[in-house]
């Protein structure tokens, strides 16, 4: 089936890692400190936009930047005003697009972002990519609060398309037939261009893909839990079907919850929130090798540790580009400098022989 979609009318001391999914990046997170190298300072002044060339999404016309701004801290623990500035830094230094979700602070996310785009006027310059299905008005897959979570996040979004729509989490209860259905009468209208997936099994991928051969719209991109802290489950059957079906991948918790910003080291480091008791499952050996290789890294490519994380992300097979969050715009510096980070292929067989496939 073509995808359609109208041009749009409306022109509108923290660093997370991997913001897009599950319970990776509600309002039960908190954002994770952004820990330079210590032989690097994070720069004060302004960046020079990076020359990192753009990926494209899958079987997608969707160009986009190698890292992907997460959306989950703003209108959470990030002001309205905090989260301009982290948007204007993003843009202003090269990056295009901003993930979210109907959930995130209850819709709030969505506001800040679409007021942001409305005072910049730069809809046109952003690839924007949100998830439905878990706000409590719209929860699920089926037809009706599909199409009433995209008119409100439209309305939120202040837009007239959705660039690309997830589906937050799978609904069993729902057919998948009737949930790609809705989306294709979404995407004929215009007010979606393309589909993706979150927190999906295999066997759903290859359902889809069935459905597919029949007419239904078909994803083209995986938000995924995927870090050099958390491998398994992605690099095992999942890897293998979203390579087959050339879905673009979106790691979130690419940061491992601020573990690989290299902020926690020791127990003395940790806090009582959400966020220091998920650091403090990495606090083991595995852990801490992987963090002395980053630092090694960081050193050799006189780039932060997270900057490191997020490259070693970017290498991998199908992966498009890593979602990360910002707390401060002066953090949004490293997820930048990520793209410009080449590793080498020591390098790279380094923090895979100390990560292991064990998380």
């Amino acid at each position: 089936m073509p995808h359609l979609w109208r041009s749009s009318s409306t022109r509108g001391s923290s660093l997370v890692g991997g913001a897009a999914d599950g319970v990776d990046d509600d309002a039960s997170r908190r954002p994770e400190q952004l820990v330079p190298h210590p032989s690097f300072p994070t720069p004060v002044q302004d960046p020079e936009p990076s020359e990192a060339p753009r990926r494209t999404i899958g079987d997608s016309e969707l160009s986009v930047f190698p890292v992907v701004l997460g959306g989950s801290v703003f209108g959470w623990t990030v002001d309205p005003d905090t989260t301009s500035d982290i948007l204007d830094r993003f843009h202003d230094s090269g990056g295009n697009m901003v993930d979210t979700a109907d959930s995130y602070a209850g819709g709030r996310s969505e506001i800040l972002i679409g007021n942001w785009m409305r005072k910049r006027r730069n809809r046109d310059d952003m690839v924007v990519a949100t998830k439905i299905g878990r706000h409590p008005d719209y929860p699920g897959l089926g037809s009706v609060s599909i199409i009433r979570a995209v008119e409100a996040a439209l309305e939120r979004l202040q837009t007239d398309h959705i660039d690309l729509l997830s589906f937050h989490d799978d609904d069993p209860s729902i057919p998948l037939a009737d949930s790609l259905g809705t989306v294709d009468w979404l995407i004929e209208t215009g007010k979606v261009r393309y589909l993706g997936t979150s927190n999906t099994t295999p066997e759903r991928l290859m359902e889809a893909r069935i459905l597919s051969a029949s007419g239904f719209t078909q994803f083209v991109a995986l938000e995924t839990h995927y870090s050099l802290m958390h491998r398994e489950p992605y690099e095992s059957t999942l890897a293998l079907v979203a390579t087959a079906q050339h879905l673009g991948v979106l790691p979130y918790f690419a940061l491992a919850n601020g573990f690989l910003t290299g902020r926690y080291r020791t127990r003395s480091d940790l806090d009582p929130s959400t966020r220091g008791s998920r650091a403090a499952t990495h606090l083991h050996r595995r852990g801490l090798r992987v963090l002395h290789v980053l630092d090694e890294i960081a050193e050799e490519n006189r780039c932060t540790v997270a900057s490191a994380a997020l490259a070693w992300a970017m290498s991998r097979p199908g992966v498009v580009a890593p979602i990360a969050s910002a707390s401060q715009p002066a953090h949004v510096d490293s997820l930048i400098a990520a793209a410009d980070v080449r590793l080498s292929r020591g390098q790279i067989l380094e923090l895979d022989r100390v990560s292991g496939r064990l998380r």
